[in-house]
């Protein structure tokens, strides 16, 4: 990715320099700080104009797809702190990392991954918002159509769903089989692959179910053809030019989130393993045969992996703190109660793993 620069004045002495050499530019001031100077940092001292960046490329691409389709309606984009599209904007936030090769450093380094790190995967999620946009723009989710083709828009939106690997029922696109999280995002994933240049849905889908959200969105986006859109408001939600956060208050916040999401990972692991009846009288507590197991079961976790063994022991803490909270109890024999616990162990344990980052200063 190109590095965002500033215009450098030819210094007094160098005036008689061939013109080239005057030319020369320099990176931004924050891309050679450590991570904990740039963590310091707030969004609007970052100064990111999408228009010098290369999502400016990536956004002229995703007009052309729309042209090339004959919708008339561009969706503006800006930098915010996460991917979304609002309720009742027709536009697109980018996540600021995205800007500069060295803000995506620094979320591989805090988050483990970035999200649209990759041209291909930017291009997708870049449709799939815009699927989102076209929808606000157009006011499609008001049609009765579209209701019966995807469900009410109106449902609430879930913190987390369970999706049914194996269903025709959805279009495969962003991964995580996210069509099937709520009414808009199949929606927006339908259009994503209807979008996609040389697309062959009508062969790849031809026996899905899900064929005939794809032929919706085909007849619905040929009869909005060259139409300009009733809503074309161009208001920006939460622009980091305008943010006086931190890089550091902002990743506090998002790993927060990510803690929260993993421990209840924790409660739907355990009860997978465990049950709140208890089997028989004489059955004792998950959490007594865990603590009696700690060191074999922390023994196993660390020879298979590699990781501290600190780090295993305060995971296996937490498991069984929570188990005792729900009261939970082994199902069958206290052997299959163990190798449970230690497969479950394992897991969580590779996730703090790939989740873990640097201590931030606020």
């Amino acid at each position: 990715m190109p590095i965002l620069v500033h215009h450098r004045p030819a210094a007094r002495a160098r005036a008689s320099a061939p013109r080239r050499a005057a030319s020369k530019r320099r990176p931004l001031a924050w891309a050679r700080l450590r991570d904990e100077d740039l963590l310091q940092m707030r969004f609007c001292d970052l100064h990111l104009r999408l228009e010098r960046t290369p999502l400016a490329r990536h956004m002229r691409t995703l007009y052309r797809d729309l042209e090339r389709r004959g919708i008339a309606f561009r969706p503006h984009a800006w930098f915010g702190e996460e991917w979304f599209s609002p309720d009742g904007i027709p536009g697109i936030s980018i996540p600021f990392y995205l800007a500069h090769p060295r803000l995506e450093r620094l979320e591989r380094t805090m988050m483990k991954h970035v999200e649209g790190g990759n041209a291909q995967w930017l291009k997708r999620i870049l449709r799939h918002e815009a699927g989102h946009a076209i929808d606000t723009a157009y006011r499609l989710r008001r049609r009765k159509r579209w209701r019966e083709t995807f469900g009410p828009a109106s449902l609430p939106y879930p913190d987390r769903y369970r999706p049914r690997p194996g269903s025709r029922r959805y279009v495969q696109h962003l991964g995580d089989w996210y069509a099937q999280s709520h009414p808009t995002e199949d929606f927006a994933e339908t259009f994503a692959v209807w979008l996609t240049p040389y697309s062959s849905w009508r062969r790849g889908y031809a026996d899905w179910p899900a064929y005939q959200k794809l032929e919706f969105v085909d007849e619905v986006m040929t009869e909005l053809r060259g139409k300009r859109a009733p809503v074309r408001v161009r208001t920006r939600i939460e622009p980091i030019d305008a943010s006086t956060r931190t890089l550091a208050e902002h990743y506090s916040e998002k790993l927060d989130r990510y803690s929260q999401y993993r421990r209840g990972l924790i409660d739907v692991m355990l009860s997978k393993v465990f049950t709140p009846s208890r089997p028989r009288r004489t059955t004792p507590r998950a959490s007594t045969l865990m603590r009696a197991a700690k060191r074999e079961l922390v023994d196993a976790v660390v020879r298979e992996q590699g990781v501290a063994r600190y780090s295993a022991f305060q995971i296996l803490r937490m498991i069984i703190e929570r188990s005792d909270q729900l009261r939970l109890y082994p199902r069958g024999s206290q052997r299959d109660a163990l190798r449970n616990a230690r497969w479950m162990l394992s897991r969580l344990v590779s996730l703090y793993a790939e989740s873990t980052s640097p201590q931030m200063r606020l």
